[in-house]
């Protein structure tokens, strides 16, 4: 490593420079980008944190092959066998670390819009002191008096940040449906290419849709029994049905000329991915055959199969879900998707067709001018001017995050019995918030559709 990079990450770490690998072919990262991301590694690492707590495989596996085990928790003072630092309790309370940290960044990065200010130096730099704090503030929880009265307060906190996260998610799903249409549709008025990917894309998604419905009708359902995911099926299959009638009936279509089947066949596949994740999440039915013997039914043959290896399907699951939640948080983290939030849009003129209409050049032609080299990845600082996303509410949707993981982890109100080996075994508080969350996203889009029918006076932007 050579003196100049290592001059580098003595600046990132105790200093305003941004981070950046040493590695000279290494591409060039904007200083915008390595900022999120250095935050994005310390969520995972706590989130790899509260997975290990939730294990009961690396408990006893650490008892087992760790000396001195037991006499190194009674110096920690964890209890006997380090039951302290285990279980839905310790995850709580590091959840409870990480979710302080990233709100006392959201009420000290408030408005800020100028990347020059100390503010903005601290938000971008001094990683080292920050890795300091977050493990302090995750610690120190362990040391908060009256435990049980905290859990009882801070599992309700949880529950309600973890389901505003999830409302999030699902504005951010009808907007990004909305502004997917109107970006292509503005493509058709110049080029006729732009109607054939509409009308292909469309058909592609219903295509989807209608096949996962059938799929889940042959396997999550049988001639007797199964009543809740008969009637589930088919309200949500009604609702695809309903709100696509909605989207292009003439008195909307009057209001809203660019609503179509498209928004409405995002929509349906998420209601399907929502659904057919319920059903999953659903704890088992079983019925007596004829030899007076349990057999389970309402889900799939193979999948019993699938599930004997449950090291693997635990394993492979998670990290696909916190890759997700992840994927959630850095693209809800934008400017554009703050600004939507509050109702701000692009107007039609400014709108340029593109196929991946979501990377929106910056710009910034200037970006270039302000490049530091440092013997390693070149960094190049895109902030000059001013923020290129906000701050705070980057914080924000963090720290509603982390009260989410909080709760996926330790199974939402199933917390007393929950590890992480048993992550997709289904629970009813799981179950029910798929599935809510499901008509709560139909009924968004459903509102974007009637409200300015509903309200004619006010002008209304998707």
């Amino acid at each position: 490593m050579s003196a100049p990079c290592c001059a580098g990450q003595l600046a990132c770490c105790c200093g305003t420079a941004a981070c950046s690998l040493c590695c000279k072919c290494c591409p060039k990262i904007k200083q915008s980008t390595s900022t999120r991301f250095m935050y994005a590694l310390y969520f995972m690492l706590v989130t790899i944190i509260c997975c290990v707590m939730m294990s009961t495989t690396v408990a006893n596996e650490m008892k087992t092959h760790i000396p001195f085990y037991k006499q190194m928790c009674k110096g920690l003072q964890a209890g006997e066998m380090c039951e302290k630092l285990v279980g839905y309790s310790a995850v709580y309370k590091v959840c409870f670390g990480m979710a302080c940290f990233f709100f006392l960044f959201f009420l000290f990065t408030i408005k800020i819009n100028n990347s020059k200010s100390c503010r903005a130096y601290i938000h971008n730099g001094f990683w080292l002191v920050k890795l300091i704090l977050l493990a302090a503030m995750c610690s120190g929880a362990f040391f908060i008096p009256d435990q049980d009265t905290f859990l009882n307060a801070w599992r309700y906190v949880g529950a309600t940040g973890g389901f505003l996260f999830i409302a999030i998610q699902l504005i951010l799903l009808v907007e990004f449906a909305h502004k997917w249409n109107k970006n292509w549709t503005a493509g058709a008025n110049h080029k006729q290419m732009w109607n054939g990917l509409l009308a292909l894309v469309t058909l592609i998604l219903y295509s989807v849709a209608v096949a996962a419905l059938i799929l889940m009708a042959l396997f999550y359902t049988r001639s007797e029994g199964c009543m809740y995911n008969k009637v589930l099926i088919g309200v949500n299959g009604g609702l695809c049905l309903f709100v696509s009638l909605v989207a292009i009936s003439p008195c909307v279509q009057n209001r809203q000329p660019h609503s179509g089947l498209l928004q409405s066949g995002v929509i349906s596949c998420y209601v399907m991915y929502l659904t057919f994740s319920a059903l999953s999440s659903k704890p088992p039915e079983t019925i007596l055959d004829e030899n007076n013997q349990n057999i389970t039914i309402c889900v799939p043959e193979f999948s019993q199969g699938l599930h004997r290896d449950e090291n693997l399907v635990t394993g492979l699951g998670t990290t696909i879900l916190f890759g997700c939640i992840l994927y959630s948080c850095l693209t809800s983290t934008t400017r554009a998707s703050s600004e939507a939030l509050r109702g701000i849009y692009a107007t039609p003129e400014t709108e340029v067709a593109r196929c991946c209409f979501c990377c929106v050049p910056d710009g910034d032609a200037d970006a270039e001018d302000h490049i530091e080299k440092r013997g390693g990845q070149t960094v190049i600082y895109d902030e000059k001017k001013s923020t290129v996303y906000s701050y705070a509410y980057f914080h924000f949707v963090f720290f509603l995050a982390s009260l989410y993981v909080m709760m996926t982890v330790t199974h939402w109100f199933h917390y007393e019995s929950a590890q992480i080996e048993k992550f997709f075994t289904g629970t009813w508080s799981i179950f029910w918030i798929k599935m809510v969350s499901c008509w709560v996203c139909v009924c968004l889009y459903l509102w974007t559709l009637i409200a300015p029918l509903c309200c004619p006076t006010r002008e209304f932007s998707v």
